[in-house]
């Protein structure tokens, strides 16, 4: 039976295929993409460049030798990020490394969004991981009322900073019902910079490493 890295090792392996030569490539942040960094830079010298979504991430790209562009520096074809949990709707919980501005930001440039993901990530309903918010400092304490009035339980992710000065509150014990409307009603909060649901830009194709291979995921 194969291990859990050896399950993120054989998707971020998958996900190569995804990559056209010619062209700029968006990578997320966090364990099963460090591997897809690994293999990307097999073919460093046939994409025009990578867009990072973390300090983390385009450290890894930097070590490898994959040139790292802007956002602002041209289309960026596919996305490939990994997830906390997935629904069989292709939406997603992320931010588990507090990445998640940069990966929105991304995610909602790229014209192909792909995760990759082992099949523990899978659920049914999202929620049961905590749903990351990031909120500037200053607004804090105020945020997590407001996520308490929607039915969470906010937990300070202390020593944390993010790549954007910001501050993370993990909200435990969220029924994710409609994620969509949860989506957006957490961003309406005054002093959230975004939150770890992947629901109104959710990914264009999942890959799931299982025991018996890659299991491919599109939206219902």
């Amino acid at each position: 039976m194969a291990s859990q890295n050896e399950l993120k090792q054989k998707v971020a392996e998958a996900a190569l295929k995804e990559i056209q030569p010619g062209t700029i490539v968006g990578v997320g942040t966090g364990s099963t993409v460090n591997y897809f960094i690994d293999y990307l830079a097999t073919m460093k010298n046939d994409i025009l460049g990578a867009v990072s979504s973390s300090k983390e991430t385009e450290k890894r790209l930097r070590d490898h030798g994959i040139p790292v562009v802007g956002t602002n520096e041209g289309p960026i074809a596919v996305y490939v990020d990994g997830a906390d949990e997935c629904n069989n709707h292709c939406q997603l919980v992320k931010g588990g490394g507090a990445a998640l501005t940069g990966e929105k930001i991304i995610a909602a440039i790229a014209k192909k969004f792909i995760c990759i993901i082992d099949e523990k990530k899978r659920v049914k309903q999202l929620g049961e991981f905590p749903l990351p918010v990031e909120v500037i400092p200053m607004a804090r304490s105020y945020v997590a009322r407001e996520l308490v009035k929607l039915g969470g339980d906010p937990v300070y992710r202390e020593g944390v900073i993010t790549d954007y000065g910001n501050q993370i509150l993990d909200v435990h014990n969220l029924q994710i019902l409609q994620p969509i409307a949860l989506e957006q009603a957490i961003n309406q909060i005054t002093g959230v910079v975004t939150n770890g649901l992947f629901a109104l830009r959710g990914a264009d194709k999942v890959l799931i490493a299982t025991q018996y291979g890659i299991e491919t995921l599109t939206p219902r």
